[in-house]
C-alpha cells in the first residue's frame, strides 16, 4: 500500500506546470522527482525482500551472501523516509502552487512510511534506553599481508576481494574502464562524459580514473541507476572535484553538491571534494552520498557549512580529511568515520562551529553518526582564534538525533559543554549523544552538557556495540564487536 502510494506520488508530481516558477521551487520540485524515484526503488527491494522465500542473491547483487532480510528493510524503509523528509524541506521558505500541489501529493507518505519500519523495528519500540545485544555481520575485513605478515583491517567485509585490493593498489596498477583527462589524452575530458558512459544497474565494479586537475562541472551526479561505479583519482589536493552552488544563490540544500552519489556500490578513492562558496553563502554541500554500501577513501571533503551531507543508506569513510564551520558533517545516514581527521574552520562573525547535525527523525529508523578512532582538530584558519569562537560536538537537527565519538583525540578548540542546543530544549531528551574514552584536551567530559539523552558511555560492551555504528536494528553491514575491538577498541 505504501508502495503504490509513493507511486502515484511521483507520477502526479511529474506533471505539474512550472509557469513563472522562482529558481528554489524549481530546484526543490526536481530533488522530489528524484527522491521520490529512489523511494520507490528502496520500497520495491523491501517488498521484494520480505516476499522472497529464498535471501541468496544474484551474482551480480552487491548485497552480501548472508544478508538478512530485516537488516536491509530496515536501511531500504530508513532511507525512504529521509528521502520524503528532504523532499518536504526543499520547499521551506518558498510559496507557491507548485508548493501546495506537491504538499498534497507527499500527504501521508512519511506517515505510511513509519508505519513500516514500527513493524520491523527490531526494538519493538522507539525507546533507546539500551543496545541491542545481538550481533550483526563485521563491517571490517582481516587480511594477511602476504609479505610481512601483518594482520590489517580497513575495508567493510561486504566489499568483495576484488574492491578491497582496488582500494589497496596503486593507480598504474589498475585497470580503468574510463580515464578523464582535462588534457585531452584519456578517454574524455569531463567527468559528466564519464559518469554518462558507465552501464546502468552495472553487475561488475566499473572504474572511473580521473587524472590531476580541477574539475568544475555542474550536477555531476552518479544516480541510482549507475550502480558499483569506483572513482579513483590522483591523491587528495591532486584530483579535484570543485564547485560553488548555494543555498543564497536560490539551491536547495540537496541541489548544491559539488558531487552527489546515490547508485548502490559507489566508492571514491585519493580525490578531492570541495564546494568554495564560502561561509557568506551558508549551505554548500560538497559531497552528498546516498547510495548503499558506499566507501569512500582517503578523500578531502572540503568547505564550510554543510559540507559532507550523508544523505541515507549504509557508508563508510576512512583516512579522510574533512573541513567546515556549522553542521559540517550532516544527515540521516547509518555512516561510519574512521580514522579521519576532522578540521573545524573560521567561520562567519557570531557564528558557532557544529561539527556535526545528525537528523534521525523516527525512532525506528537504523540511522546516526558513529566517529571512531579519528583526531578532531582546528584548521589552521581557526587555531589562532579558538578561544574565541566555540566549537561543538553536535546539535540535534532532528528528534531522535543520534552520534557517538569513540576513541578519538579531541582539540582544545572544543567547547567543555561539548553539545550545542538546536533550538531551546528540542529533542533533548529524545536524542542519543554518547562518547567513550576519547582523548586529548577537549575530550574531559566534567563539564559537559546534562542533558536526559546525553551520556558518558563507560561500560565496554555498550562501547563495543557503537564502534562502527551498530545502532538498533542493526544494519546488515555493521560488524560483529570482535572484530571492532581488534580495529581499535581494544587498548
Amino acid at each position: 500500500m505504501t508502495l503504490r502510494h509513493v507511486s502515484r506520488a511521483f507520477f502526479a508530481s511529474s506533471g505539474l506546470s512550472f509557469a513563472a516558477t522562482e529558481p528554489k521551487v524549481r530546484a526543490a520540485y526536481d530533488d522530489c522527482l528524484e527522491l521520490l524515484e529512489e523511494s520507490m526503488d528502496a520500497l520495491t527491494r523491501s517488498l521484494d525482500s520480505v516476499l522472497s522465500s529464498s535471501m541468496v542473491p544474484s551474482s551480480g547483487e552487491i548485497r552480501p551472501a548472508a544478508a538478512g532480510s530485516t537488516e536491509d528493510v530496515m536501511t531500504w524503509l530508513s532511507a525512504a523516509l529521509t528521502n520524503q523528509d528532504t523532499c518536504a524541506e526543499g520547499f521551506d521558505d518558498t510559496s507557491g502552487s507548485v508548493k501546495g500541489q506537491m504538499a498534497n501529493n507527499l500527504k501521508d507518505l512519511s506517515e505510511l512510511v513509519s508505519n513500516c519500519l514500527a513493524i520491523f523495528s527490531a526494538s519493538g519500540s522507539g525507546d533507546f534506553s539500551g543496545v541491542p545485544i545481538q550481533n550483526r555481520r563485521r563491517l571490517m575485513e582481516r587480511e594477511e599481508d602476504s609479505v610481512n605478515g601483518v594482520i590489517t583491517e580497513k575495508f567493510p567485509r561486504w566489499l568483495n576481494k576484488l574492491d578491497r585490493r582496488l582500494l589497496s593498489l596503486p593507480v598504474t596498477a589498475i585497470q580503468a574502464d574510463i580515464t578523464v583527462s582535462k588534457n585531452g589524452d584519456g578517454t574524455v575530458k569531463t567527468i559528466a562524459e564519464a559518469i554518462k558512459k558507465a552501464p546502468d544497474h552495472g553487475t561488475r565494479r566499473f572504474i572511473i580514473y580521473v587524472r590531476a586537475g580541477r574539475y568544475e562541472e555542474n550536477n555531476l551526479k552518479v544516480g541510482r541507476k549507475k550502480t558499483n561505479v569506483m572513482f579513483i583519482g590522483d591523491g587528495k589536493g591532486k584530483t579535484v572535484i570543485t564547485g560553488k552552488k548555494n543555498v543564497i544563490d536560490g539551491m536547495t540544500t540537496f541541489h548544491t553538491a559539488s558531487f552527489a552519489a546515490s547508485g548502490a556500490g559507489f566508492i571514491a578513492r585519493d580525490i578531492t571534494f570541495e564546494n568554495y562558496a564560502g561561509p557568506s553563502k551558508h549551505q554548500a554541500v560538497a559531497l552528498r552520498v546516498g547510495a548503499d554500501h558506499a566507501v569512500v577513501y582517503r578523500c578531502n571533503i572540503v568547505g564550510y557549512q554543510d559540507t559532507c551531507y550523508v544523505h541515507s543508506n549504509r557508508q563508510f569513510f576512512r583516512e579522510c580529511d574533512i573541513y567546515g564551520t556549522v553542521d559540517f558533517i550532516f544527515g540521516n545516514a547509518a555512516v561510519v568515520f574512521q580514522k579521519c581527521n576532522i578540521y573545524s574552520r573560521k567561520p562567519m562573525a557570531q557564528q558557532k562551529n557544529t561539527i556535526t547535525a545528525q537528523n534521525r527523525k523516527d525512532p525506528n529508523q537504523n540511522t546516526g553518526i558513529s566517529i571512531h578512532n579519528c583526531r578532531i582538530l582546528p584548521a589552521p584558519d581557526l587555531a589562532p582564534v579558538k578561544g574565541s569562537i566555540p566549537t561543538y560536538l553536535g546539535r540535534p537537527w532532528k528528534m531522535y538525533s543520534r552520534t557517538v565519538y569513540l576513541l578519538s583525540y579531541m582539540g582544545d578548540h572544543i567547547s567543555p559543554r561539548g553539545w550545542l542546543e538546536w533550538n531551546g530544549d528540542f529533542a533533548l531528551d529524545t536524542l542519543y549523544y554518547g562518547e567513550y574514552m576519547n582523548y586529548g584536551p577537549g575530550a574531559a567530559v566534567g563539564q559537559r552538557v546534562k542533558w536526559p539523552g546525553y551520556r558518558v558511555i563507560t561500560s565496554r560492551v555498550e562501547a563495543n556495540r557503537f564502534t562502527v555504528a551498530q545502532f538498533i536494528s542493526g544494519s546488515a553491514w555493521l560488524p560483529s564487536t570482535g572484530v571492532a575491538f581488534a580495529a581499535g577498541l581494544s587498548t
